[in-house]
This record gives structure tokens, C-alpha cells and sequence, in this order.
């Protein structure tokens, strides 16, 4: 039952800056898995080239940088107690509301299967089966007290329609559902009335929870999608709800592309990419890597690793052993490397290789905490398919190496193995003494300035990429899609495992989103606004 007489939030700015809850450091809870073979491997590899005073790697821990107060920070020392962790399982609500100016469509039965068990699948594969997401559907529309066009639904929503929105929904579902047996709440509209649009369908976040059946309801997901829905976008929004954070770019005005930081790489950046694996940083984050599957670089010199793809298929990982490195560059700053394969939920992945990017602990949601490196910054690929094609052939393959021009940390993949492993060598050049005091320090705020992501490479072969710095994103005249959905010269590794995403861009929003909000309605609230929330999409 609810017991409150009144919604408590209000609109924020555009920023959408939250100071979590929980920001005080406790001991953070970790997953560790038994691989005494991986590590010893790993430590064999680790120590057998030395050159410098932090060869050897070490536990990740040492690397994990500091949950900082900037909304959804991507530090990993501490879990926000405020958000629901994704271990084990958890149990989600979806409701179906429609509207009295609309008679739906498409039933409840026929609207649920577009969801589940699809985005459950989703997490499985990515947690290596550790955690399940088990939703239950109410099998009935509910009937929302006022006609769709009345709240102004909009992806820049008037705080206040927004407000009437979810004390209705709210109010119309505590008398059918009893929210304390759930840890996520689905509020699905439906997707035929005339004012439904897709371009609102997030996660609202509250500041002050609201007190519903003894239970505390911090945010809920409302679901405003079409039929079919977005490949992936029910997995985007719940990945909010474990805290993590938007990776793609927003124009402005609204115009121009958004996927320009991540590209295809984590659905976090976009649920359309053709490699929506999570990072293996968020799988850290989220406690599906425990410490001991983690490499930690702190120190100048050089060092072996052996990563196994980030990525693996349904159930328990069959192999065991490290499968994210991290190279510490700052007190809010670091450097992760992992490979990406045809594997998990990457099956329609562009290309494979070795991964690099940068982590900001202190960047906010959707101002760029994740920056991936372009390992061929002279070419893109799957051009028909890919969300930018620019990082779509951004890992690199056996036999060639970038160079971060930011930390001078040197990449280079060596070889791989029969169990999939890929050996990657490290080269981390002397660090001012300021930068090595900052790394090792405790980690601190702030926001970092926009960077950018041109790497030094060097790839083998008669039509290689040069070793110098290259200009990000240009592509040579004429350069199509080849046979493999790739164009330009043969890198190392580039393949085309499987049918290239399949499911293509998406049509509508994916090109050319309008983001232009309904003029606000002539409907007063029944409930005045007093307290803050965020939201995302």
C-alpha cells in the first residue's frame, strides 16, 4: 500500500548529476572464482619479461579506482548500497498501462515475450551464469486514470507531467501489486496510443525513494518502446538500475552522432552496436570478475599477460583465469585492455582482437567515463551495420601494437593459445613523479577534460597503418564495405565471424533521433513536486 501522500521530485538539469548514495568506502564485496592453474600461468607470463620495477602484474585490486560522488561513477572500490547488485537473483515486476484514449493492439501475453526471456538471457551470458534476472509479468492491462497525450511523454519530459505520470502509474499499481517482493520495477505503455513515444523510455531515478508497501522504490524503468521494441534497449535500461552509466555522446542540439566515445562496444554506448558485451570494467564493477581475474599494471617497465575473451556463452565460465588487465595511468584514471571475440553476447561482433580503452572515475554519466582507443585509426569498418563505423575495427590482432598517447602505455599482442588465451605485452615508459603519486594515491573527483583518442600503431603487413599518429575516422575514398563487411587494407585481425549484425541499424531514431519534447498540457497535479531526480535513457 502506498503510504505517501505525495511524489517527491522534481527535474534536474540537463547534466543529470546525482551524488549517490553510500558514497562512504566500505570493504567491497568480491566474487572470486578458484583458478589456481590460470593464475599460476598468468604469473609465469607476468614475470618472465622484466624490465622495470612493477613487471610483475598483480590482483586487481590494486588497480580499482574510487567510487567518486558524479552519477553512476565507474570507480569499483565500493558498491552503492542505494542500487540493487547483480548476483544471484533478482526478481522484476513488468506492468502493462494503457490509456482510455486508446484501446491496445496487443495483449500483455504478446508484449511480454518482446522482453523476456531475451534480456534475461542477456545478463546470464554476460555474468557467466552467476546472476538471473527472473521478471513477472502482470498478465492484464491497467488503465491509467488520464488519456496519453495529457502528460506530455517526451524524452526531455516537463518535470511536472512527468511527475503526474508515475503518481498515477504508481497509485493505479500498488492495488494490484505488492512492489516489496520485487528488486525492479517494468513500467510498460502501451506502445499503439497516440501519446506514447519511444524516444522517453529510461530509467527515473529518485532522490528521496518513495515508501510504497513498506518498501522503498528508488527508481523504476518506464518503458515507452514500439513494437518491436530496440534490440538490447530493455538490457540498456537495466543496466542503469545496477549503476551503470551512459557511454554514449549527446549532441548539443540534439543532432550529429552520439556514439562517437564507445562506438559498437557495450551496449551501455548504444543497444543497437553489433558488440554489446559489457565491458569487462563494468563486469568488475558489477562483481561477475572477481579481483583474481584481473591484471593490475601500476609501475614502469614491461609485462606478459593472458587474457581470455572478456565474453563467454550461457553458464559457468569453462575456463578459468584473468580476462581484464588494467594499467592504473592517474588517481581517477586508468587503462583497461581485454579481448573481444565472436563469443557471449558478441556473436555478431565486427571484428575481434585486443580491446584498449580509458576509465574516468570521475566523468559522469554520458560525458564520456569510457573512451575506446582505435587500434586502426586510418580505417572503420561494417559500414551497413555498425552504430560508428570508425571503432568498429578499433581492436587489435596478433602482431600489432598502439600506443596510448595520453600515458605512453604501449600495447602489443604476441600470440594466442589452444584455450583461447591471448598474450599481451605491456610497455609502460618512466611517469613523472607527480603522475606515479597521483596513481597510487586514493582516488579524487573531478571531471576530466575532452581528450582525444588517436593512438600510435603499428600493424604488420604490405598495407599496414603506418606507426605514427594517424587522424581518427578518415576513411580513404571509396572505401566500402569489403567481403567481410570491412574495407581498406587486411589488418592482423579483422574477421566477419558470423552474419555481421543481423539485425541491422536500427530504423528511426538510430539515424537521426528528434528529441523535440510535446508542448506541456493543460492537466494540474494532484500532487505538488518538492524533491529531486534524475533520469537517463
Amino acid at each position: 500500500m502506498w503510504t505517501g501522500s505525495r511524489i517527491r521530485i522534481r527535474e534536474v538539469d540537463v547534466k543529470r548529476r546525482q551524488t549517490p548514495g553510500g558514497v562512504g568506502r566500505r570493504s567491497r564485496p568480491r566474487y572470486r572464482r578458484p583458478a589456481a592453474a590460470a593464475t599460476s600461468f598468468t604469473a609465469l607470463l607476468a614475470t618472465s619479461l622484466v624490465a622495470g620495477p612493477a613487471s610483475a602484474a598483480v590482483i586487481g585490486d590494486a588497480c580499482a579506482l574510487a567510487r567518486t560522488a558524479v552519477h553512476h561513477s565507474e570507480g569499483v572500490d565500493t558498491w552503492n548500497e542505494t542500487y540493487p547488485q547483480p548476483s544471484g537473483q533478482l526478481d522484476a515486476v513488468m506492468v502493462f498501462l494503457s490509456f482510455p484514449d486508446s484501446e491496445p493492439m496487443a495483449s500483455p501475453d504478446e508484449l511480454f515475450p518482446e522482453y523476456f526471456p531475451a534480456t534475461s538471457r542477456f545478463f546470464e551470458r554476460a555474468s557467466y551464469g552467476s546472476f538471473r534476472l527472473r521478471a513477472h509479468p502482470v498478465r492484464k492491462w491497467l488503465e491509467m486514470p488520464a488519456e496519453s497525450t495529457s502528460y506530455g511523454i517526451g524524452r526531455d519530459w516537463d518535470a511536472d507531467l512527468r511527475a503526474a505520470y508515475l503518481g498515477d502509474a504508481v497509485e493505479l499499481v500498488d492495488r494490484q501489486v505488492d512492489f516489496s517482493r520485487y528488486d525492479l520495477v517494468y513500467l510498460v505503455a502501451d506502445p499503439d496510443a497516440p501519446g506514447v513515444d519511444s524516444d522517453a523510455t529510461k530509467v527515473v531515478n529518485f532522490d528521496e525513494p518513495m515508501r510504497v508497501d513498506d518498501t522503498e522504490l528508488r527508481r523504476i524503468v518506464t518503458v515507452f518502446e514500439q513494437r518491436p521494441p530496440d534490440r538490447n534497449v530493455l538490457a540498456h535500461e537495466t543496466g542503469h538500475v545496477f549503476d551503470l552509466p551512459d557511454l554514449y555522446h549527446r549532441p548539443k542540439d540534439g543532432r550529429g552522432d552520439w556514439d562517437t566515445h564507445v562506438g559498437d562496444w557495450d551496449l551501455m554506448g548504444s543497444q543497437f552496436g553489433l558488440a554489446p558485451e559489457p565491458f569487462g570494467w563494468h563486469k568488475w564493477k558489477l562483481g561477475w570478475l572477481g579481483d583474481t581475474q584481473v591484471n593490475c599494471v601500476r609501475g614502469e617497465g614491461e609485462s606478459l599477460h593472458g587474457l581470455l575473451p572478456v565474453g563467454a556463452g550461457d553458464g559457468p565460465a569453462p575456463v578459468t583465469g584473468p580476462r581484464l588487465l588494467v594499467i592504473r595511468t592517474g588517481a581517477d584514471t586508468a587503462l583497461a585492455v581485454e579481448v573481444r571475440t565472436a563469443s557471449g553476447n558478441d556473436v555478431a561482433t565486427c571484428a575481434e582482437g585486443v580491446l584498449a580503452y580509458r576509465v574516468h572515475s570521475g566523468v559522469a554519466s554520458a560525458d564520456g567515463p569510457i573512451e575506446v582507443l582505435d587500434g586502426h585509426p586510418r580505417t572503420g569498418a561494417c559500414w551497413d551495420t555498425s552504430v560508428y563505423p570508425e571503432l568498429a575495427d578499433a581492436p587489435i590482432g596478433v602482431g600489432e601494437s598502439l600506443t596510448d598517447p595520453e600515458s605512453g602505455v604501449t600495447i602489443e599482442v604476441t600470440g594466442t593459445d589452444a584455450e583461447g588465451r591471448w598474450t599481451v605485452r605491456v610497455e609502460r615508459p618512466s611517469a613523472p613523479a607527480e603522475a606515479v603519486a597521483g596513481a597510487l594515491g586514493a582516488g579524487g573527483g573531478g571531471e576530466s577534460g575532452e581528450t582525444g583518442r588517436r593512438a600510435s600503431v603499428s600493424v604488420p603487413g604490405p598495407e599496414g597503418h603506418g606507426s605514427g599518429p594517424t587522424e581518427h575516422g578518415s576513411v580513404p575514398a571509396g572505401h566500402g564495405p569489403g567481403p567481410a563487411g570491412h574495407g581498406g587494407g587486411p589488418p592482423a585481425v579483422r574477421g566477419a565471424p558470423g552474419a555481421h549484425g543481423a539485425s541491422g541499424p536500427a530504423e528511426g531514431r538510430r539515424a537521426e533521433p528528434s528529441w523535440t519534447g510535446r508542448s506541456p498540457g493543460e492537466r494540474r497535479l494532484r500532487m505538488p513536486v518538492t524533491g529531486p531526480y534524475v533520469d537517463q535513457g
